[in-house]
């Protein structure tokens, strides 16, 4: 019961949440959707803990997906030994990074009245979760060695078994428990994302790349805009 409801339950009701969720959001709050930033509160504390944070969870996150579509290819690299020790050290350098990061901003989050004014309980929760998630990694990757490997071979054909609605845990279940923690946590993190200021990360301004570098929009209406929720308001000028 444990693992059908961690390990099938659990992801889909994650999967369907993130995306009916993001859709809802995103269609109905438009610009509204952020990361809040407060960097204007308080910046030097946010670069030395931000930048390790996302520097890291991005390689991690990266790894992960490229041992989840191209495991053999990962099985390949892993096959020379020394091959396989430097993308061990470096993704535990990587983890040690982000779990770094992630204490400097839970740092200054506490140091800051300020920023203790502006944080509301979904922010405490990502924070314990992101913490879980990371240090349950730290866990695996230091106890349970040669992750890549064994990630490819056991996780990669749970998760792909899980998008192809055929759920096949029998390997995971057997899985040590920081295995398991972290596998949770994961799923998680992704469920609770529309309502987080993780969304920032689905909503990228993508159209800055081929949009003109001067962009200007005449006809507001101050009454309108500030109770719309279209992406863009007014009536575009011809002379951008």
């Amino acid at each position: 019961m444990f693992n059908n409801f961690f390990f099938i339950g659990l992801p889909y009701a994650a999967l369907f949440v993130v995306i009916l969720g993001t859709i809802f959001r995103y269609l109905n709050f438009g610009f509204k959707v952020s990361s809040l930033s407060s960097q204007f509160l308080e910046t030097k504390e946010l670069f030395y803990g931000s930048r390790p944070f996302h520097w890291g969870l991005l390689f991690l996150f990266f790894g992960h997906l490229v041992a989840f579509l191209f495991p053999r290819s990962v099985l390949l690299w892993d096959s020379v030994p020394i091959r396989l020790l430097i993308l061990e050290i470096v993704a535990l350098g990587f983890g040690i990074t982000a779990l770094f990061g992630l204490f400097m901003l839970i740092v200054r989050r506490l140091k800051h009245k300020r920023l203790i004014v502006v944080t509301n309980k979904m922010d405490i929760v990502v924070y314990v979760l992101l913490a879980v998630q990371i240090i349950s990694g730290l866990w695996v990757a230091y106890f349970f060695r040669w992750g890549s490997s064994w990630f490819a071979g056991t996780i990669t054909p749970y998760l792909k078994s899980i998008f192809l609605f055929s759920p096949d845990i029998a390997a995971v279940s057997a899985m040590p428990l920081a295995v398991k923690i972290h596998i949770i946590s994961a799923f998680t993190l992704i469920g609770i994302i529309p309502s987080t200021r993780f969304m920032h990360f689905l909503v990228y301004p993508f159209a800055y790349i081929w949009r003109p570098y001067q962009y200007v929009i005449w006809n507001w209406d101050r009454k309108k805009i500030r109770s719309s929720k279209k992406l863009v308001n007014g009536v575009r000028s011809k002379n951008n």
